[in-house]
């Protein structure tokens, strides 16, 4: 590999890309809040050192960092673009610094954006909901007496593991991404409950905060995704320690956190009469409160759900951006508001069709080139609440859903901890999408989509893709 040029436009872009990661409730979209008082396989290798990710990327001395050229692009990538383990693909290569089209092939076309979606949800959130906003998950007293009322507020993180039990993608949380807790939830509005000489309640639940069906129309297993509910507690997840692709989930998310809250409540001394079921009508909005918890912010949530190639908080985030947009928070509503945000930050939309939040969905279509103007927007000095979404892609070796790829005997060792790209995979199909420093310093982002035979394994796609980006790293193209 060649050595690295020390501008400071070359640091700044090496921090973007070998940063660790930090991994991280009703009516519209929850407003800003103040932070709260209190609320399987080997892991992979500790991620580099944190840098100074919310740099600009492409301001000051990266004027003076050579472009790479279409031709010495072509030639650098060429033989690795024609690779037969690819199947049919199409690539594109921006200029971070602008978002200008540096090589293309097929891009303009567009193909099965599996999880690479998420690229779109993510954009779409942080650039119509504030970064600080938290999702907030409340009891209020019910409109009948003697009943309470838990009310969803979109947040599937919401967790039932006592706090140090809590892991994101193998590691602790920490303070900034710990998720909010189903048992302090219980011990405040047993308290609250107890202090008014209640010991005793009926419970029910608000899921008014989503519209339409919560089934994902192509996975109805349970396993890849649950029942899009605005309630749930570990992601509706039967073992919430579960680190599986595909954990098995609960039928019905809302009935389970219930139930589970109901429980946590007996523990602090306060018995639910009979079964929790949904409420017979939406919250008051002035009902009092009887307690609260709020989930991490969102610029953490994002981070995590691009990390961890999360489908359930992708689907929430999704609907966020239906609620900010004014949209019904359900699939359709979701999906076009993301769309419409997206055409007004200026990505290209021809061809682009979104069907859903988290890509599960194989109708889904989005173009090499739009990918990379979205990550470029989320690597402009005119978006800074963006940045975000370029700390939340993986580490190439290290962290998420490559922590596991640019290993030795690969072909792109050389570019682990410098690769930092969205993963996609749907059955004959392999996305991936990030940044890449050159080997003169330059921030570059690209989009590598592919189709193969189902019989072709999986793995062998991939280590061709990430020969490509690695490839990328290692030249200055000119």
């Amino acid at each position: 590999m060649r050595r690295r040029r020390g501008t400071a436009a070359g640091l700044c872009g090496a921090a973007l890309l070998v940063a660790g990661t930090a991994l991280g409730a009703g009516g519209a979209y929850a407003q800003p809040t103040p932070a709260p008082s209190g609320s399987g396989s080997p892991a992979a290798p500790p991620a580099p050192a944190t840098g100074a990710v919310l740099a600009a990327a492409g301001s000051g001395p990266e004027a003076d960092v050579p472009v790479p050229t279409t031709k010495g692009l072509q030639q650098a990538l060429g033989p690795y673009v024609s690779d037969r383990n690819l199947g049919t693909v199409t690539i594109a290569v921006a200029d971070a610094a602008d978002g200008r089209l540096l090589y293309g092939s097929g891009e303009n076309v567009p193909g099965t954006p599996a999880s690479t979606t998420k690229l779109a949800t993510s954009v779409a959130a942080l650039s119509l909901i504030p970064g600080d906003t938290r999702l907030t998950t409340r009891v209020v007293r019910g409109a009948d007496p003697g009943t309470i009322t838990l009310v969803g507020g979109g947040d599937p993180t919401l967790t039932a593991l006592p706090a140090d039990q809590v892991q994101i993608g193998g590691r602790p949380a920490d303070a900034d991404t710990a998720p909010a807790s189903l048992e302090a939830l219980a011990r405040q509005t047993a308290a609250a409950l107890k202090a008014a000489g209640t010991t005793t309640v009926k419970l029910d639940y608000d899921l008014s905060l989503y519209t339409g069906s919560p089934q994902h129309r192509t996975n109805p297993d349970n396993q890849n995704i649950a029942l899009v509910v605005p309630l749930m507690a570990d992601e509706a997840k039967i073992d919430p320690r579960s680190r599986e692709e595909a954990p098995d989930r609960y039928a019905d998310p809302a009935d389970a956190a219930a139930a589970t809250f109901a429980t946590m409540l007996a523990a602090q001394g306060v018995t639910v009469d009979g079964k929790a079921g949904p409420a017979a009508a939406p919250a008051a909005a002035d009902a009092p409160v009887l307690g609260r918890v709020e989930s991490p912010t969102v610029a953490r949530l994002v981070e995590r759900l691009l990390t961890t190639s999360d489908n359930q908080l992708a689907e929430a985030m999704a609907r966020q951006v239906a609620l900010a947009a004014h949209q019904p928070a359900g699939f359709e509503g979701a999906a076009t508001a993301v769309t419409q945000q997206l055409g007004e930050l200026g990505v290209p939309m021809a061809g682009v069709v979104l069907n859903d939040g988290s890509g599960l969905h194989k109708g889904n279509q989005i173009p090499p080139a739009a990918l990379v103007r979205i990550l470029a927007l989320a690597a402009s000095d005119q978006h800074p609440a963006l940045r975000p979404v370029l700390t939340g892609l993986p580490v190439a070796g290290f962290t998420g859903t490559l922590g596991k790829r640019y290993g030795s005997g690969s072909g792109a060792a050389d570019a682990a901890g410098l690769v930092r790209a969205k993963t996609g995979t749907l059955s004959g199909v392999n996305t991936l999408a990030g940044t890449v420093v050159d080997a003169d310093g330059r921030l570059l982002t690209f989009a590598v989509m592919t189709r193969t035979p189902d019989t072709l394994p999986a793995d062998t796609v991939r280590a061709a893709m990430d020969r490509i980006a690695a490839h990328l790293a290692s030249c200055g193209c000119h």
